[in-house]
């Protein structure tokens, strides 16, 4: 039952039985429908014995009956949960845990996207490249360094015990510095290992020789360890980490999606920009705490966007909890996958467009099945309830009722099965293949600020062959066709919907 097995099958199980807020919708619709057809159905009855009145009594029953039939609101009881079901289904299918049917549907409508750095963008198993030690550290302070980041789970912790790989000694009061580092007692004497703030924060002097030794590693891009004690800086570890191999092309279908990207890391600024500049994201924030991430959600919501926020650590937990979608790396820290409301457990960033598009066509399937429940309804019942009879004499026979009824369900749990054959991959993104057979650029009017920028940039890009770069200062939009150019009344009618208008230069 502990087993991550058993846990993954509870997870899909829990989230399957759960409610989509669409399903409250119906849930609404239904305790007034249902009522509302027993009226129709007894006033079916009154009225054919009331106009008819040789066979009205018989007419009336069987339409009273056929109504009661035909208006069974299976299609509508099923429209949402089966979509749900077979949704939730085809995640797990492919590696996206989803907790909850309120997730899947509030997917589709995230605008902006903030990725933690390590483990989440990078490969999250750094190395270090560079260890350089004060002229005149003791002997045993390597095997001090070792024990104190053994107690760590930190990757960065991990890269220098796999570096150093000395011998252990008892460690005492250990204390993991969220969004700094860590500090603990050893030999009697308190030691310090993480950035540049934690030394800041408690007065460590560092000396020179170290200090342009770290300056020249966060120079290159590489993220830089300090070991202090109280007193003094005795060692300097330049640590680098990879991105995954999906996370540029994760980036780009975000982007391509219209779909604002941004990384959020409490590295120093250089690392944090060589990674943004490998991964293609163009907004970054780098030295940043574990409630500046918090924040920086909340900004973006008071903006009016909807956030989604991936992270795999304990410092990611309360943005994670913060953001109207929060996603968990499967190989990241238990706190996050528990706060989180969606789990992807190969840690594959490409797996978000894929919950993305997932939860776009859930809810379309949704949208469909409740239509053609109602327009079944709406023609089924007055025609249950005699309306064609004076026009041709025909009166619904309550069996065939039975059937059409049966069928409607049967037609709405097929169209919800469909959904296990659709392709969560996006075929027309390729970032080795980008758009590149026409490029036009065109001017747009109305836009006031960055959040306009946004909704024109979402709304262009929602246009099947079209891969467009807004700006504000000047208002262009830059579109790249896949194929020929989509005429300008297109354009226009997209743009049209959200206010804006667009004119060739």
């Amino acid at each position: 039952a502990d087993t991550v097995l058993a846990h993954i099958i509870r997870m899909v199980q829990d989230a399957q039985g759960s409610k989509a807020p669409v399903q409250r919708l119906v849930d609404r619709i239904a305790a007034i429908f249902v009522p509302t057809i027993i009226g129709i159905a007894l006033l079916s009855f009154a009225l054919w014995w009331a106009l008819a009145p040789s066979d009205g009594f018989t007419h009336g029953l069987l339409a009273l009956v056929t109504v009661l039939i035909i208006a069974c609101p299976c299609a509508l009881g099923l429209a949402t949960p089966t979509a749900i079901m077979v949704g939730i289904g085809k995640g797990a299918e492919h590696g996206i845990l989803i907790k909850d049917a309120e997730s899947l549907e509030a997917a589709r409508q995230i605008d902006s996207i903030l990725l933690d750095k390590t483990g989440t963008v990078t490969e999250g198993h750094p190395t270090v490249t560079e260890m350089t030690w004060a002229e005149d550290s003791p002997a045993g302070l390597p095997d001090i360094f070792f024990s104190l980041e053994k107690q760590s789970e930190h990757p960065l912790a991990e890269a220098v015990v796999g570096h150093i790989q000395g011998r252990e000694l008892p460690v005492q009061d250990f204390e993991s510095l969220t969004g700094m580092g860590a500090k603990a007692v050893c030999q009697g004497q308190t030691y310090y290992a993480g950035n540049l703030k934690l030394l800041e924060r408690n007065g460590i002097p560092t000396d020179e020789r170290l200090t342009r030794t770290a300056e020249r590693m966060s120079a290159a891009g590489q993220t830089v360890i300090y070991f202090a004690d109280t007193k003094k800086t005795w060692a300097v570890a330049a640590i680098s980490d990879r991105i995954k191999k999906t996370s540029r092309q994760a980036v780009a279908e975000l982007q391509a999606m219209g779909i604002e990207v941004y990384m959020l890391t409490g590295d120093q600024a250089p690392a944090a920009a060589r990674i943004a500049d490998d991964a293609g994201i163009r907004h970054y924030r780098a030295g940043v705490s574990p409630q500046d991430k918090a924040d920086f959600v909340a900004a973006l919501q008071r903006e009016g966007h909807r956030v989604a926020m991936v992270g795999d650590g304990i410092n990611d937990s309360a943005a994670l909890a913060r953001a109207d979608l929060s996603i968990a790396m499967g190989r990241g820290s238990d706190i996050a996958m528990d706060v989180a409301q969606m789990t992807l457990i190969s840690s594959d960033l490409t797996r978000i467009p894929e919950a993305i598009r997932l939860s776009a066509r859930t809810v379309r399937t949704i949208r469909q099945n409740l239509f053609w429940a109602f327009i079944y309804n709406i023609i089924g019942v007055p025609v249950a309830a005699g309306a064609l009879y004076p026009l041709c004499g025909f009166l619904l026979n309550p069996m065939i009722a039975g059937a059409a009824m049966a069928m409607s369900s049967v037609s709405v749990v097929t169209n919800s099965l469909r959904l296990k054959r659709a392709g969560l991959r996006h075929e027309e993104t390729d970032i080795s293949k980008p758009y590149t057979d026409m490029k036009k650029e065109y001017k747009v009017e109305g836009m006031m600020c960055n959040h306009c920028r946004m909704h024109v940039e979402k709304a262009l890009n929602s246009i099947e062959g079209v891969n467009a770069t807004v700006t504000l200062d000047p208002p262009v939009a830059v579109i790249e066709f896949s194929g020929d150019a989509k005429p300008l009344e297109d354009l226009q009618a997209v743009l049209a919907e959200e206010g804006y208008k667009i004119s060739e230069m």
